[in-house]
Parts: C-alpha cells; structure tokens; sequence
C-alpha cells in the first residue's frame, strides 16, 4: 500500500484531502499537533465523513489512517521521508511552522532515495508554492537545493469543497467526524508535479493553472463574498439566507458573469463551462445543511479588499479585459461598510476613500464605482435599488464601447 502524509487533521485535511487520499488507496497519517485528535485516530485508525445536503447525508468511513504529532520532529520527518507523496492543509499562517520538519523530512529522504516527491499545497493561497519554496530552501544547504529542484514537486491546488465550521452538533457521537458537502473536484498544477502524476480520486490535473486559481478567487470566493456582505447587511446570519433574497441572488450572479467574462477572454477557455460552473455554485450555496454563516464567510474584511483577493482583484482582472465590475463593486462597497462597522468607524465618504486608498491600490476608476455604491449603502439603499443602480451603470458602460 502507498503512503500519504497529510500535514494538518482539520477540516480540510480529513473532510477533503486526507479522505480522497484514504479512498485512492493510500495509508495516510496525518500530522498534526491536537493531543486528542491524535490519540483518537491511532485508536481507532478510522473516522466518519458525513456528506451533507438540505434535508439528507450520507456517511462514509475513512479507512487506514493513523497519526503522529507535529511537534515531534523525529517522527514526522520519517513519515515525510518515507511517503509516497504529502499533503498540507494548515492554513497560511501556519505554514512557516511546519517547514523544520518537512525539510528535515527531506533531508532524510535525498538520503534514502532519489524518487520524486510531489507536495500537494491545500491552502487556498496565491503563490503559495513560491512561499513554501522559500521557507524551505532557507533551511537547506547548496547541495540540498539543488536536489529539491530535481525531485520535490509543490503543487498548488485548489480548494472548492465548501467544509463549514464544524459545530458541537455535527459530531456529538463522535468527535472525529467531519461534515461537508457532496462536491469534491479537486484542481491542480498540471506542470508542477515532478515524475509521474499520482492517480488520485478527482483530482484535476490542469494547465496553464493560473485559470483555475483564478476561477476559484474570482467566481467561487468573489461570490460568496458577495451573498456574504450584503446578507450582512441586511441582517441575515446564513448564506442559504442571503441566496434566498432574490436581489442579492442576482446581483451574485452577476457579479461572477463579470469575472467569467474576463477570465474567459484573458485565458480563451469556452463560457459555457464556466457559466455551468456558476449555477452549480450558486445552487450550492443554498445548502442549508452546511450552516455556513454570512459572519464567516465574510470576516476579515481587510485581507479581501487587498489588491489581488477576491474583491479588489476580480475588478482589477475585469478592467483589463475590457469589462465593468459594477455588480463585483457593489460587493467591495459592502465590505468596506462592513469594515467601518466592525472597527467602530464612523460611516462617511472620508473614512471609505481613506481604507480603500491604504488597503486596495485599486485605480481611480475602480475606487469611483466603489465609493458610488458605498454611498447609497451609507444611505440605506435597499438591495433592488443597488441592483437597478449596477443595471444603470452596466447600461452606460455598454454605451461608452459602443
């Protein structure tokens, strides 16, 4: 049997890429630093997975796993050293952390072998490969640099399995189970594995990649952001909420057939498959079995509004390709309220340009939509009202072309 490592046991690790690793016929041993997690998965080498839709599940059992702890360099740089391919799913903030034991983990192996080694980077990060490529290579010497480049392969993927904080609720009989929804695609770097790509349960392997990195951050988060700031707005705690409002659902809709406008025209791929994309999201957005709450999906306003996320990133790639993001402003004007309002600032013209100036580096001309619709929502303007607004603006945009 193959061996996976899997850094990180959370919701990711064993509600996506853990599982599908565990279904494709490896032993995975996660690598994580939670005590009892640990303990529980070498006690019982199994954990259930629950696929959620509205009003149904299915639970799966996740076989042949076991675990070590993080914070024991020795055994995790053997797992690392002796495994078939590895996995990370920490988060960003994280991923510095654990670079000692996978480089140490490396180390052994050009020891042992000189087999590639394809690391499957799950953090939903732009350039995350050139990030864990610098960590790791500041730990190394000459000549293990020059090996890394021959046989470590960082790939980037990307993460579309929407998996909801898991609530007491979730896992009341048992503590191991993770629940997500049935999707589980899984994209990525075509071109930057290293030796024979490994045959694992949809994955997608796919190039040029930028595209599908993009999809994901423009269509897929941009529109979550979308249904999340304006449920906010209007008071809505969860997602499935601020779908169910029809104003809201079509100003989502067309916010992403903004982004899919662009990202079609930069990288030629076909609209069809990108617009089938969108319904599927859409719809999933309605599960009301996630919980998925407009607050999460939503907080950290400051990091969507910089000027390559979700927001700021979508209109800039929309201006580029000959595009007005009037529906994706709409979403950033709602995030700046939402930013204002959560850091006890007074909503006015002033404290807006001022954050959108400092945070986004958006040009002039994306900042003026911005600032239009901050200022109806600073009015209280209603979501059909925004809606006609963008269908005015859209409108003489159209017009300015022709």
């Amino acid at each position: 049997m193959l061996n996976a490592v899997m850094y990180g046991a959370g919701n990711i690790g064993r509600g996506f890429i853990g599982a599908q690793l565990s279904q494709s016929g490896y032993r995975v041993t996660f690598i994580d630093v939670a005590p009892e997690l640990i303990r529980r998965l070498n006690a019982e080498g199994r954990y259930p997975l629950r696929l959620v839709t509205d009003g149904d599940y299915e639970d799966i059992e996740i076989t042949n796993v076991d675990a070590v702890s993080g914070n024991d360099t020795d055994a995790a740089a053997d797992c690392i050293a002796s495994a078939d391919i590895v996995a990370t799913a920490v988060g960003a903030n994280a991923l510095k952390y654990i670079t000692p034991n996978i480089t140490e983990g490396l180390r052994r192996r050009f020891q042992r072998t000189d087999a590639p080694l394809n690391i499957l980077l799950c953090e939903n990060m732009p350039e995350v490969d050139i990030i864990m490529r610098n960590y790791i290579k500041e730990l190394m010497t000459e000549e293990e640099r020059a090996m890394f480049d021959l046989r470590v392969g960082l790939v980037e993927t990307s993460i579309g399995r929407m998996v909801p904080m898991q609530t007491p609720e979730m896992s009341a009989d048992n503590p191991l189970r993770v629940c997500v929804e049935r999707y589980g695609f899984l994209p990525v770097d075509k071109d930057a594995f290293k030796g024979d790509i490994p045959c694992i349960q949809k994955m997608i392997p796919y190039s040029p990649f930028g595209f599908y990195l993009k999809r994901k951050l423009f269509i897929h988060n941009m529109g979550h952001a979308v249904c999340a700031y304006l449920g906010l707005y209007i008071g809505d705690t969860y997602i499935y909420e601020a779908v169910n409002n029809a104003d809201i659902i079509i100003i989502a809709k067309n916010a992403m057939l903004e982004s899919m406008e662009a990202l079609c025209r930069e990288y030629g791929v076909p609209i069809t498959d990108v617009l089938h994309h969108i319904d599927d999201l859409l719809l999933r957005f309605t599960n009301r079995a996630l919980g998925d709450t407009c607050e999460r999906v939503g907080r950290d306003t400051e990091r969507k509004l910089k000027p390559s996320d979700r927001l700021i990133g979508a209109a800039k790639l929309c201006v580029s390709n000959g595009v007005s993001p009037v529906h994706i402003s709409i979403a950033a004007a709602a995030a700046v309220y939402r930013h204002l309002l959560e850091n006890a600032q007074r909503q006015t013209a002033e404290n807006a340009q001022a954050l959108l100036s400092e945070i986004s580096e958006a040009p002039d001309e994306i900042i003026a939509i911005i600032m239009r619709f901050y200022e109806q929502l600073r009015n209280g303007t209603t979501p059909a009202r925004l809606r006609k607004i963008a269908l005015d603006l859209r409108k003489e945009a159209l017009t300015d072309v022709v």
